[in-house]
């Protein structure tokens, strides 16, 4: 076999319809979380600063999940880095839900296990650009 044979042998076969899917997914989670979530917590936004003075942890986790959430945004929309970048805010999502329960008596205890879900379905489309392919 040569090696052209080998590489369409492994690779996933993901039809057109589930590659736009996950375009569109990975095009609206990269806008919720470079907008809607970043942003407020990298500006100092008071929507953010208050639910960060009553987890207690002062500025610096604000900006760090807002880094954290810009980076993975970022890294959603390139290709070879999108199951990665989803990884990594399903990471950032688990830390969230911790903090919801220990810090903020469970309010809105579901948005960041929703959101997990659908970074995982991400980082399971896109699966295949986390291997390295084998050279000769």
């Amino acid at each position: 076999m040569t090696s052209t044979a080998l590489s369409t042998a492994t690779a996933p076969v993901v039809s057109r319809r589930a590659d736009r899917a996950l375009w569109g997914m990975q095009i609206l989670l990269a806008l919720f979380y470079g907008v809607a979530s970043a942003v407020p917590k990298l500006v100092a936004h008071s929507s953010a600063t208050v639910t960060f003075d009553a987890i207690g942890c002062g500025g610096w986790l604000m900006y760090l999940t807002g880094v954290l959430e810009l980076a993975g945004a970022i890294g959603l929309l390139v290709p070879r880095l999108a199951a990665l970048a989803a990884l990594g805010l399903v990471g950032v999502m688990l830390g969230a839900e911790v903090f919801t329960w220990a810090f903020l008596d469970g309010v809105n205890w579901a948005t960041p296990l929703i959101a997990a879900a659908f970074l995982g379905a991400v980082a399971y489309g896109r699966r295949h650009t986390l291997t390295v392919p084998h050279r000769r």
